[in-house]
């Protein structure tokens, strides 16, 4: 079933790309522009059975599930959102080499009815790979009601291939596509793509190339590959033509250059895009009729959203708006989590003592492992449980694209790139899965700064410890009820995290990472209403239960350590008091003290952990403890000489400092490099250190100057 190829390096592409299939069984590939519903199609057409993970040697995340049809069990493979095949980032060459290597036995190309045009560009790209090719008109749910009317049958016969109008959300359309896919992978249905003819003189070249490249290259259109070939695609053309004899390496520079003196003047993917879109207006003429577009309330909306003026603060206000309604919301559910998992500790505290167990294995198993476990758990799910969906909302709802466009400028003028902000905002539940998401940028220097700056936003894990002290130390308690001045806290340390970033980022653009900020194409979709399906299934399976589980298998353990370490005493201390007491001039530096910057240290597995750490550090109980209220926790701290530059310094130091253990091995993986795992802690550890340092000398200064 595989493709076959002359050349080594092709078969290697084709073994990574190409699916495992049963006989009868056939693979089915989804491509498609961002933004025009193929994830719903995705999800109708499997109903949500599916299973995520990375191509092999990728960091690109692939998505595959099942769809039955007349007996028949299609493998559905989710391409990468995409713009063209051109290649010129991960998610393109991902697309690109599994239409080519893949095998697949049809391709489903997923447009936007509202914008056809535009979408056709990828559309003739594909149909140039393969014959095999399904067009789903999507969003007609959307076109009707900006008064747009699509000829579906004078589409069919203009392209050559079957063409299905849809609204997948609505499962319009749906059984249609179902069976036009059907009749393709079968061969019951016999397309010939009807592709864009380009000038004269380059349809000559290709005729020229083609025998030569049919003869010595199997599998692929010869055409497509001729077009490559006259593009210069380096990459793709290094691993089909690695060893494939002299005789066509010879031929193939000659022609090349002689396309690169005809056209001297515009670069060959120039002229295909440019005469690509000339066929797509065509077509649009023909075949796509608008009416009076019905879409003021959206320019309205837009208007205000995406000013210059009001923009970015009302960005921040509902950025507030989330983290009230997170903080509010998570107060019951997490002391009931709470109080029934530590009733759950109780329960097993009494089994060990039935069964006579030694108490150093209760300490490490109970009072550390599961109390650990406990903490956070209780502490992680509820928040993430509501701000993951509200997330999720905004996103399905059309506004993060609108964020982004709001903060292209600034990140622009940091001489990063603007897609840095949607990874930012994934950064606010899970750092680590800011970190994945920055897959999304495709230039590797911008990727790489996104990736060592993601950490200057405060993720989940580090909300506890900025609640609990901005509600005691920067608010007064009449405000705790309602949230609101806690939340406005918050917000001003993420506006203080995104300056530092910004700031970062330049300095990064500057020195290690230099280079010129790459544009991008952001389509502002239009404002739909979230499909709940999505969301749950987003929010809970994809986000919160994925970074739950990782942040327990490392933190459970951590707590084990933790425990032993307090519980071993060397003279009349501690191991931890003795570390404390070791970090004490130099934590009085930046305005901190031995203990707290100890349990930062402790706390490296997951941020959630620090708080309790530092509890049973001061109280000297030998395991972490859980705090009756925040009027309780206030008095431990004042006894232990905190003050409001201690305050300030521990919610700073929090926001700023090394990444998670979670997170740096996410980094690790995604770099593949040991150099910017540890550029990725040492760089927010020293920023922590100067801020923390900065606010300690003028406070001191200050209360000098007021003495």
């Amino acid at each position: 079933m595989g493709l076959t190829f002359q050349s080594t390096q092709s078969n290697a592409l084709s073994d990574t790309f190409s699916i495992e299939k049963k006989e009868g069984q056939y693979v089915i590939a989804l491509a498609g522009n961002p933004n025009t519903g193929k994830s719903t199609v995705f999800n109708v057409l499997t109903g949500l059975h599916q299973h995520t993970g990375n191509w092999p040697g990728k960091t690109v995340v692939n998505a595959r599930g099942i769809f039955h049809y007349k007996g028949i069990e299609n493998i559905l493979v989710d391409l990468p959102g995409t713009y063209s095949l051109f290649a010129s980032s991960a998610e393109e060459e991902v697309a690109r080499d599994f239409i080519c290597f893949g095998n697949a036995d049809a391709v489903i190309v997923v447009t936007d009815a509202t914008c056809l045009e535009r979408n056709l560009n990828l559309v003739f790209q594909v149909m140039e790979l393969t014959d095999h090719v399904v067009l789903c008109i999507n969003l007609m749910d959307e076109a009707r009601k900006k008064n747009i009317e699509i000829d579906g049958r004078g589409l069919e016969k203009e392209l050559g291939i079957p063409v299905v109008l849809c609204s997948a959300r609505n499962g319009e359309g749906m059984g249609e596509l179902k069976e036009a896919v059907h009749k393709i992978a079968a061969k019951e249905t016999v397309t010939r793509p009807k592709v864009v003819k380009y000038d004269e003189e380059m349809e000559d070249m290709i005729k020229n190339l083609q025998p030569v490249i049919s003869e010595n290259v199997k599998g692929i259109n010869p055409r497509w590959l001729s077009l490559r070939v006259l593009d210069g695609d380096a990459k793709l053309l290094n691993s089909l033509f690695s060893d494939i004899g002299k005789e066509i390496k010879k031929d193939i520079p000659y022609k090349v250059k002689m396309a690169s003196v005809m056209y001297e003047k515009a670069l060959i993917r120039d002229r295909v895009s440019e005469r690509i879109y000339e066929r797509a207006g065509e077509i649009k003429e023909k075949y796509v009729k608008e009416g009076i577009i019905n879409n003021l309330r959206d320019r309205k909306i837009d208007n205000v959203i995406t000013s210059r003026i009001v923009g970015i603060p009302i960005m921040l206000i509902i950025l507030a708006v989330v983290f009230w309604i997170t903080i509010t919301g998570a107060n019951v559910p997490s002391s009931l989590l709470a109080g029934f998992l530590f009733g759950i500790e109780d329960k097993l505290t009494e089994l060990f003592q039935y069964m006579n167990a030694p108490e150093w294995l209760h300490g490490i198993l109970i009072l550390g492992l599961f109390r650990t476990l406990a903490w956070v758990v209780s502490v992680m799910l509820p928040p993430m449980a509501i701000f993951f969906p509200l997330f999720t909302i905004l996103e399905d709802l059309g506004y993060l694209p609108r964020v982004a466009f709001n903060l292209d400028h600034l990140f622009k003028k940091a001489c990063a790139h603007g897609k840095q902000c949607l990874t930012m905002c994934m950064g606010f539940g899970c750092n680590a899965a800011g970190i994945i998401s920055c897959r999304i940028i495709e230039s590797p220097r911008e990727r790489l700064i996104a990736v060592l700056t993601n950490n200057f936003v405060p993720c989940n894990g580090r909300f506890p410890t900025l609640i609990a002290i901005s509600s005691i130390f920067l608010v007064s308690f009449g405000g705790i009820k309602s949230g609101i001045l806690p939340a406005l806290s918050i917000t001003g340390l993420v506006i203080i995290g995104i300056g530092v970033t910004l700031l970062v980022s330049y300095l990064l653009s500057k020195t290690i990472l230099k280079g010129v900020p790459s544009t991008f194409t952001l389509e502002l979709p239009p404002y739909r209403v979230p499909r709940i399906g999505r969301v749950l299934y987003t929010s809970v399976i994809d986000r919160t239960i994925f970074v739950l589980w990782r942040a327990v298998i490392i933190a459970a353990p951590a707590g084990a350590v933790t425990w032993i370490l307090g519980n071993i005493y060397i003279g009349d201390l501690s191991i931890i008091s003795h570390v404390a007491y070791f970090l004490e001039p130099f934590a009085g530096l930046i305005g901190l003290d031995g203990f707290i910057l100890m349990a930062f240290l402790l706390g490296l597995p997951a941020n959630e952990i620090v708080l309790p750490i530092l509890l049973m550090s001061y109280l000297s109980t030998g395991a972490m403890i859980e705090f009756d209220s925040l009027e309780a926790l206030k008095n431990i701290l004042m006894e232990h000489n905190w003050t409001y530059l201690t305050a300030l310094n521990t919610m700073l130091f929090s926001l700023l400092h090394w990444p998670c253990a979670t997170t740096l091995l996410t980094i690790k993986k995604e770099t593949g490099s040991v150099k910017w795992t540890v550029l990725a802690a040492v760089i927010p550890t020293g920023i922590a250190i100067l801020v923390c340092f900065i606010t300690a000398t003028l406070y001191r200064g200050l209360t000098f100057l007021v003495s």
